[in-house]
């Protein structure tokens, strides 16, 4: 029932040196100097890190769980995630989105397989909708699915984007004052998280429905580096307040370490920034005529991998680890991510050269050394 891990370098995110952390079942109970005074009934696993880095568990908030693809027909649809591809990827809390297939995957499935995966003893939450207008949902109501379905944080939709329904400005009003009333009915913050094409205009559409009343905050843009002219409203965007994902598995137009940089040069708070994997959705190149010539699964253990390429270029380590913990989580409005008493047992155990050593979701060792010790069901 108890875990005392000890002698942990500990990063909150912040950096707050050397401590001793309590875990109960799947709570962190107390963080210490020191535990060893502690008189605990009953066995006490004593998980000495010798001073290595311990984190947050990291969190990506945009994984296909059950697959995304289908761009080259029903052979193309990429399967559905496993517990374990997450968490040897450090991933303890994710947020699972739909992609371009929104005809016959559901928002249902999703749900089923968020509730699995917390049946496993991950941290899952899900966006409904996937990349058309009017949003796929599970009720017949966006609004209604925030009301009435926990895990569900926002909605998904995607703009300018050769996949896309192209929603006028008054659909897409309609739209995000619903996100809206659902979050404020649920008492979730309530986004809509949006897939960014490079056919452009999105922004210039969220600065008008902002410009209308709507908080900017709502407003969920992911693969913000796309293109050039995209990313530099990507860091206008942010400048005044929103938030900004931008996609560590790839596509952008500049290397993601080079995006973040240029962000926090031009002036973006690092809290404004955060970065996803785009994991287990498909990653399909076109030709000049918009055929599909090749497609891939894309990588969910590319959040942990830009983690370590942003500190070997110079960004520190709190910042970079924000942007898979801390930022991801005030973005959803949701308590998740961060290391103190009363959070979720969610926690990464880091080597020097910033390898994944250990993880624990929800006080449970899964990985040992960077091996699974510990597989879901179907996994052996």
């Amino acid at each position: 029932m108890f875990k005392i891990i000890k002698n942990a370098n500990l990063y909150t995110p912040a950096p707050v040196g050397k401590k001793d952390l309590l875990i109960c079942a799947d709570k962190i109970v107390a963080i210490e100097d020191c535990l060893d005074q502690y008189k605990l009934p009953g066995d006490v696993e004593i998980i000495d890190v010798q001073g290595a880095v311990v984190t947050p568990g990291f969190f990506d908030q945009h994984v296909h769980l059950t697959g995304g693809g289908g761009e080259g027909g029903p052979a193309t649809r990429v399967p559905p995630v496993m517990p374990s591809q997450l968490l040897r990827a450090g991933i303890t809390t994710v947020c699972g989105v739909m992609g371009t297939e929104g005809t016959t995957k559901f928002p249902e499935e999703l749900y089923a397989k968020v509730m699995g995966l917390r049946q496993e003893g991950l941290t899952a939450y899900m966006h409904t909708g996937s990349y058309q207008f009017p949003s796929p949902t599970i009720t017949g109501s966006p609004r209604k699915d925030l009301i009435t379905i926990e895990p569900v944080l926002g909605v998904k939709i995607a703009l300018a984007d050769h996949r896309c329904s192209f929603p006028n400005d008054d659909e897409m009003l309609k739209l995000v004052a619903d996100v809206r009333m659902g979050g404020m009915l649920s008492g979730k913050k309530g986004v809509l998280h949006v897939h960014l094409g490079d056919f452009g205009g999105a922004y210039e559409q969220f600065e008008r429905l902002i410009a209308r009343g709507l908080a900017r905050h709502h407003f969920s843009p992911t693969h913000t580096g796309r293109e050039p002219k995209l990313f530099e409203q990507a860091i206008e965007f942010a400048k005044k307040g929103g938030v900004i994902d931008i996609t560590s598995g790839g596509g952008n137009v500049y290397p993601f370490v080079e995006c973040v940089q240029r962000a926090l040069k031009a002036g973006v708070d690092r809290s404004r920034i955060t970065m996803s994997s785009d994991g287990n959705g498909s990653m399909p190149k076109f030709d000049a005529n918009g055929n599909m010539v090749a497609i891939v699964a894309a990588p969910v253990n590319a959040n942990h991998a830009m983690l370590k390429e942003m500190v070997a270029n110079g960004i520190d380590f709190e910042t970079a680890l924000m942007m898979t913990t801390s930022n991801v989580a005030d973005s959803l409005g949701v308590k998740e991510a961060r290391i103190n008493i009363g959070a979720n047992a969610n926690l990464c155990v880091l080597t020097n050269d910033l390898n994944i050593d250990t993880v624990i979701a929800r006080g449970v060792v899964w990985i040992k050394g960077g091996e699974s010790i510990k597989l879901a069901n179907f996994e052996a």
